[in-house]
């Protein structure tokens, strides 16, 4: 028979037919445990929440006559519920994985020291003086497992846990959760003092070389008996369940080894004793087996402890140190040799044996050094990466997006090396098909994903790629290839040189055109032309490629010449410089339209003026994003020809919208509003729209600090606006008879279309012009009726106060054009306080408070040197301060409410005492007090606490108002740098909180 029938035997027979002498609810609670529990053969769940139930009996307190609340009484109804809990945990073997799992800090430290209890250990007695060889073998284990849960407990309450979701706040269990917390937090700070005289007494087990017992439900039942019915068994060897010296042993060494590991972190050495205590416990399960009665130790934990021993621990012997992947990983780490942790990783990819997490952690260890500024770590975290990838690609995983991320742009360089880690990560003599086709598909997809055909080319002539696709599957891929760009012809096989091809025609031709496509050296676009054209007299080379895009009112002219050859350089020509253009690459632009400009000059005027105009274009883009991005003006040349072009008057030269949108643009961004305003030829004016926007923006910045004198083009500037940000509504008759009303949201009625008057705009960078322009879409978005919450602009008042016709104006397209134009404008100048103010009353506008509060502080801390000096009281306007105090209320934090209501020119006392009466403050409330420069209102918050009993943060409020700066009697001068000082800290720590 076991010994766990046996104790169900035992405790079945001993149970009297009659109920005892006790009262009715014990004698059910018993009934409870031994019926429901001990009578089955594997009770599922365990019933440990039955501990829970009578240790929450037994520990209630009691009231006495007088109404006061006593420590719940010794009495045998209490003495009979901890029994019955003990032996609850003694039918669960006292494991300590299975009520650790289920029990909390409390429950278990007051379960545990009943067992103390009742085995015999004088209460106050210090552990760690006790010679357990002399104690009774059920003493000695009683007092093992507590002193194993106290170092178990420490090392657990060192991990991160997960938080749980609060469910609907209730007040009950709100207070119980927070009373449990406190409580768990008061037992681990004794448990870490005695945590030293804990190790002692484990490391005092480990000499012990005899076997131990633990108590049982049987012997438990004789020690409740009567001091005369005990007849001494419970004081033998041999009561209880039988725990042998090795298991004893190996529980310990593993929970020692814990704790040291735990400590290890503040003490490297303490590591060189948890491998210590670790390779011993897997010693004695090696030799025991990992079967148990009594406890359960998680093999795969005990394996990684071992295997961070091994890591974290120095050995004077270089090849056991350099004996595993990991040690040298983490001494290349600790010594900066990335490259070589690049060699280890590729080595691995045909092992496979780092795990997955490693080798991200690894990676991201390496991307964070990054960040912090070691740029050299850049290709050491591409190339682990690649590593990485292919480890999942021959792993069959999933692509990870750190590698498409890396490989945006690739190079020559990272297709030379992931090809090369692609050969070494696979061994194809003896490679599974399945490893293949895993490859395979990989380079596969990795070219149909590429635009750059040049590195196509590079991988799909690599010899693995060839190896590893059959003929069929590469003539499949070609084929998707040419439906991508037509007329490419891919060679299925590695090329050496150009001039080494197979003198086969249709092959000549191919690489003609694959040459034709990559080159942007114009005079080599000229041979390789002259060359395809003796070739062959029949194509059209200027379709072979679809990247190639010219604009209509060019390609009609472009095509209309006669000669092929001419026709097809031009057009490439164009194409090209147009492209490179798209893709700032203004070198090569330049290179290609002076040659295109040069041969268009032999005999047509009419695309030497379009090449001078895309000439013109493209000075502009190459000045603004060089020398004009660091404020260097342009030359007088170029500004010279930028204003010719716009009084050009030639006849029938195809002309592009977009270059007199960037000269109006550029003479705004570099201030020539004299000639904008004054010099500009009237038909111009009538007959450019970009002409006439410009002349207005111009004309109101340049009487701009003169309100009154600037209200007249102001005005012409805003009705031209409103007209573009109308809507044109027309009536329809619907099949029952109805007229409905249809709004267009593009008006035609404007000069421009909004999105054309938005790129516009987004082409500026001066800042009078863009907070002019910016101010007027304010202004209009707050002239609407239904406007809660206006915007505040600089220069605000020039504009009209309203709208003769609403309706007319499409107010929710101006709404989304104010944010845009308001990031737009922080991507040209992030500092700009007015800017910041606006975007924080869109934000506030639209109940976004938290963000709304991160801009109303960035744009007080980019003008006052992070408050370091005073905010200027036209940023920091009564009406922000206010909407500040409205963001704090509306979030909840009302200390924060009250330390704003001083900032206004007349202190806010009702809002003020308002906020701080609430409890439910999510703010650091107190902490905040020495931030409160106002007497009265420190006052009120003395009076408070002292109503609410709170004395602690009385005492905080009274030690602010003791602070002698704040005394009434001081100098204005005084109390002004006194609530200056403490301005500065709040803000800095809103700052700090926003940011």
């Amino acid at each position: 028979m076991s010994a766990e029938a046996a104790d169900r035997e035992a405790a079945t027979s001993s149970r009297p037919c009659t109920p005892p002498q006790t009262s009715w609810f014990e004698f059910v609670l018993e009934e409870a445990l031994l019926e429901q529990h001990l009578q089955k053969p594997s009770p599922d769940p365990p019933p440990v929440q039955l501990i829970v139930q009578f240790l929450e009996q037994a520990s209630k307190p009691s009231v006495n006559e007088q109404n006061q609340v006593q420590p719940p009484p010794d009495n045998k109804r209490n003495r009979i519920l901890k029994l019955l809990a003990l032996k609850v945990a003694a039918h669960l073997k006292w494991d300590l994985d299975v009520l650790e799992k289920s029990l909390s800090v409390p429950v278990l430290n007051m379960l545990l020291n009943e067992l103390l209890c009742i085995s015999k250990v004088p209460p106050g007695t210090k552990h760690v003086d006790v010679d357990l060889s002399s104690l009774p073998p059920t003493t000695a284990m009683a007092i093992l497992l507590y002193n194993r849960w106290a170092i178990r407990t420490i090392v657990q309450s060192s991990f991160p846990v997960k938080q749980v979701k609060p469910g609907p706040p209730q007040l009950n269990v709100m207070n119980h959760v927070q009373q449990e917390k406190e409580l768990t937090e008061n037992i681990l700070k004794v448990l870490k003092e005695q945590a030293a005289d804990s190790i002692l007494v484990l490391e005092g087990a480990l000499k012990l070389n005899k076997d131990l017992y633990v108590h049982t439900i049987r012997t438990l039942d004789l020690l409740a008996m009567e001091p005369g019915m005990v007849n001494g068994e419970t004081e033998s060897s041999t009561a209880g369940l039988k725990i042998s010296a090795e298991e004893i042993q190996c529980q310990v060494c593993y929970d020692l080894g814990a704790i040291y590991f735990q400590q290890g972190s503040t003490n490297a050495a303490v590591h060189e004793k948890a491998k210590e205590k670790f390779f011993k416990t897997k010693e004695l399960i090696a030799k025991n087996g990992s079967s148990s009665l009594h406890f359960t130790i998680d093999e795969e934990r005990l394996a990684g402890y071992c295997q961070a021993c091994e890591v974290l621990t120095s050995s004077s012997d270089d090849a056991s140190q350099q004996a595993t992947p990991y040690s040298q990983i983490h001494s290349c780490m600790k010594s900066g040799k990335y490259q070589d942790i690049v060699k280890i990783f590729l080595e691995d990819n045909l092992t496979l044996s780092l795990p997955e997490q490693f080798r991200q952690s690894v990676l991201r260890e390496l991307f964070q050094k990054a960040q912090q500024g070691n740029d050299a770590l850049d290709e050491v975290c591409f190339k682990v990466c690649v590593c990485n990838t292919i480890c999942d690609v021959l792993q069959g995983r999933i692509i990870d997006i750190q590698f498409c991320q890396l490989f945006l742009k690739p190079s020559k360089e990272k297709i030379d090396f992931l090809l090369e880690v692609c050969s070494g990560s696979i061994n194809l003599e003896n490679a599974s098909e399945e490893l293949k086709r895993r490859m395979a598909a990989f380079l596969k997809n990795l070219c149909l994903g590429m635009e750059d055909l040049q590195f196509v080319f590079m991988i799909s002539s690599h010899e693995l790629f060839i190896k590893l696709l059959k003929d069929d599957e590469r003539k499949l891929l070609i084929d998707q290839m040419r439906k991508r760009s037509p007329r490419i012809n891919l060679c299925t096989k590695p090329v050496t040189s150009f001039y080494d091809i197979p003198a086969s025609a249709s092959v000549n031709i191919g690489q003609l055109e694959h040459q034709l496509i990559l080159s942007v050296d114009p005079w080599r676009i000229r041979q390789i032309l002259i060359e395809l054209h003796g070739m062959t007299s029949e194509r059209q080379f200027w379709t072979i490629s679809n990247k190639w895009e010219v604009p209509t009112v060019y390609g009609n002219v472009i095509l209309g010449i006669k000669d092929s050859l001419t026709r097809d350089l031009v057009y490439i020509l164009m194409a090209k410089g147009l492209h490179c253009c798209t893709i700032k690459d203004f070198v090569h632009a330049k290179q290609l339209f002076a040659a295109c400009l040069e041969l268009v000059t032999e005999f047509s005027p009419k695309l030497r003026q379009v090449m001078l105009n895309e000439m013109l274009l493209l000075d502009i883009y190459t000045h603004e994003a060089g020398a004009g991005a660091s404020g260097e003006r342009p030359p007088s040349d170029l500004i010279s020809r930028v204003r010719g072009y716009l009084e050009m008057r030639v006849p029938d030269i195809p002309l592009r919208q977009v270059i007199a949108e960037e000269c109006v643009a550029f003479l705004l961004n570099w201030c020539e509003n004299e000639y904008l305003t004054m010099q500009v030829p009237l038909p111009l004016v009538q007959t450019n729209p970009y002409v006439k926007l410009g002349q207005l923006l111009a004309a109101t910045c340049k009487e701009l600090p003169g309100p009154k004198e600037s209200r007249r083009t102001a005005k012409d500037l805003w009705e031209v606006v409103v007209q573009i940000c109308s809507v044109s509504n027309q009536h329809k008759r619907g099949n029952d008879g109805r007229v409905s009303l249809i709004k267009h949201r593009e008006s035609t009625l404007g000069i421009m279309y909004r999105s054309e008057l938005l790129s516009f705009i987004k082409k500026l960078r001066e800042p009078l012009v863009l907070t002019t322009i910016l101010s007027l879409f304010v202004k209009l978005h707050n002239v609407r009726e239904d406007i809660v919450n206006d915007i505040a602009a600089e220069h605000i008042s020039i504009w009209p106060s309203s709208i003769p016709n609403l309706q007319s104006v499409d107010f929710e397209a101006v709404a989304i054009t104010v944010k845009e134009l308001v990031s737009y404008a922080l991507t040209i100048n992030a500092n700009n306080h007015f800017w910041l103010i606006i975007q924080a009353d869109i934000y506030f506008a639209t109940n976004q408070y938290s963000a709304a509060l991160h801009y109303y502080l960035q744009a007080g801390a980019v003008c006052s040197d992070f408050f370091n000096k005073m905010v200027p009281p036209d940023v920091y306007t009564d009406q922000v301060i206010k909407r500040m105090i409205k963001c704090c209320s509306l979030l909840n934090c009302h200390t924060q409410v009250a330390i704003l209501c001083q900032f206004l020119r007349e202190v806010d006392y009702k809002t003020a005492f308002k906020a701080l009466q609430e409890q439910n403050s999510h703010d650091a409330m107190d902490s905040y007090y020495e931030y409160i420069w106002d007497v009265t209102i420190l006052e009120y918050l003395t009076y408070l606490h002292h109503k609410r009993g709170e004395t602690d943060k009385r005492q905080i409020a009274i030690k602010a108002i003791g602070q002698t700066e704040l005394n009434a009697s001081n100098p204005e001068e005084v109390l002004q740098l006194a609530a200056q000082r403490r301005k500065k800290k709040f803000l800095q720590a809103m700052a700090k909180l926003y940011f």
